[in-house]
């Protein structure tokens, strides 16, 4: 929170920002099976950045893949870790140290069950829920003091195990995706403040 508090007055008094590395995680499951899945909207949503800023996650560092983008003297990380979802911390904890930056310097993108297919929601601190990857996160992080945007994809219907549903193939979220995508740009580049007011409480669809 200080950090951020020291960039906003920063930026507010036209002074150059201190270099810094910002980190933007999609959590997923990796491989074949998995891809396009409901439990990999964090990979879907950081392949877009990838795409937008035109880099190749071809790195490895602390269990996951990464690409670095230099922005003026500022640096953003994009990461998909190739740890099981349950086992997201494992990557998100030790990369935020090796990088030797702060917990809310980084952005966890991942699926949400109880957000409607598509509303996003970005939030700053906050606790892990239901959600695996975040009670992962949690056991690095105790205190949540990172931000997190959720992609909704909606509760399943009474017939179909949650498992299954978060394991299956939704009908097309390109747009969702899309529009998450710009969420972690606004919040790279204006904040998290500026991001939640522009993307929450809007829907892409109906």
């Amino acid at each position: 929170m200080l950090e951020r508090i020291k960039d906003l007055l920063r930026r507010l008094q036209g002074q150059p920002e201190e270099k810094a590395t910002w980190i933007i995680f999609g959590l997923g499951n990796p491989g074949p099976k998995y891809a396009h899945t409901r439990h990999n909207m964090g990979f879907e949503v950081v392949d877009r950045l990838a795409a937008h800023y035109g880099v190749t996650l071809n790195k490895e560092k602390c269990s996951g893949k990464i690409a670095e983008i230099r922005e003026g003297n500022r640096r953003l990380v994009l990461c998909e870790p190739f740890t099981l979802m349950n086992r997201s911390g494992d990557c998100v904890g030790p990369l935020i140290n090796w990088y030797k930056t702060t917990p809310d310097h980084a952005l966890v993108v991942c699926d949400d069950i109880d957000l409607e297919p598509g509303r996003i929601r970005l939030r700053a601190k906050g606790g892990p829920g239901t959600h695996n990857g975040l009670r992962s996160i949690a056991q690095h992080i105790p205190d949540g003091s990172y931000d997190r945007l959720r992609v909704g994809v909606g509760t399943p219907p009474p017939e179909i195990d949650l498992v299954n549903w978060v394991l299956g193939r939704p009908q097309d979220m390109s747009e969702d995706l899309d529009r998450a995508a710009e969420a972690a740009r606004d919040w790279f580049e204006n904040g998290v403040d500026h991001a939640m007011s522009h993307y929450n409480g809007k829907i892409t669809k109906g």
